[in-house]
C-alpha cells in the first residue's frame, strides 16, 4: 500500500541500468524520457523533472494553487536546511542510475519518498540536474493525494531528515562525481 511501497518494489524488481520513475495516471510525457536519460548520460547521478524551472518545456495543468504553496514552502525548507538548489521537490518524474540506490536507503511508504529520494540523494553527495517537464492533467485514475495529510508527512521527512543530518558524525560528506564509469 501507498505509493512508496510501490515505487520500492519496483525499484527492487528492475534490471536495467536506468530506472525511470514515472506516474501511470498519464499526466506526465513518456517522449521526455529522452531529456532525462540524456542529462544521466552527461554525468548525472540522478536526474530530477522540474515542473518550475524557468523554462518553455516546463509547467503543471494539474496542481491547485494551495499544493503549489505548499511545494514552494518544502522547496525553501530543503534550500534552508539541506543546500539543495531545488526548484521543484513533490515531483515523481525521475531517472537515476540503478547504482545510486543503495546511497538513498529508501525506507518511505507514501508521496513522501519522492522528497526523501531527493534530500538523500542531497546527503549522498549524488551529482543531481533538474530536467524541464511539463504535467498534464491525468488521464487516468483518481489523484489519492490528499493536501494536508500528505503535505504533513512531507514535511516531517523533511525534518526527521534534518535532525539526522545534525545528529550524524561530523565527516565530510562524499563528493561523488559520477556513479557512472566514464569510458
Amino acid at each position: 500500500r501507498g505509493k512508496g511501497n510501490a515505487l520500492r518494489a519496483g525499484f527492487e524488481a528492475a534490471t536495467g541500468d536506468i530506472i525511470v520513475m514515472i506516474d501511470a495516471d498519464g499526466s506526465t510525457d513518456p517522449s521526455e524520457i529522452p531529456a532525462f536519460v540524456d542529462c544521466l548520460l552527461h554525468g548525472a547521478d540522478f536526474a530530477k523533472g522540474s515542473r518550475f524551472l524557468e523554462h518553455a518545456r516546463s509547467g503543471t495543468a494539474d496542481m491547485p494553487l494551495l499544493r503549489k504553496l505548499g511545494n514552494w514552502g518544502f522547496v525553501a525548507a530543503v534550500r534552508l536546511f539541506f543546500g539543495g538548489r531545488y526548484t521543484d521537490l513533490c515531483y515523481g518524474y525521475n531517472a537515476f542510475w540503478a547504482s545510486a540506490l543503495p546511497h538513498l536507503k529508501l525506507d518511505a511508504d507514501g508521496f513522501e519518498i519522492e522528497t526523501l529520494m531527493n534530500i538523500r540523494a542531497l546527503r549522498a553527495g549524488l551529482n543531481v540536474e533538474e530536467v524541464p517537464s511539463f504535467e498534464y492533467e491525468r488521464v487516468h485514475g483518481v489523484g489519492r493525494l490528499q493536501t494536508f495529510p500528505d503535505g504533513w508527512r512531507v514535511l516531517k521527512t523533511i525534518l526527521k531528515e534534518f535532525a539526522r543530518s545534525l545528529s550524524a558524525r561530523p565527516t565530510a560528506a562524499p563528493q561523488l562525481k559520477s556513479l557512472r564509469t566514464r569510458t
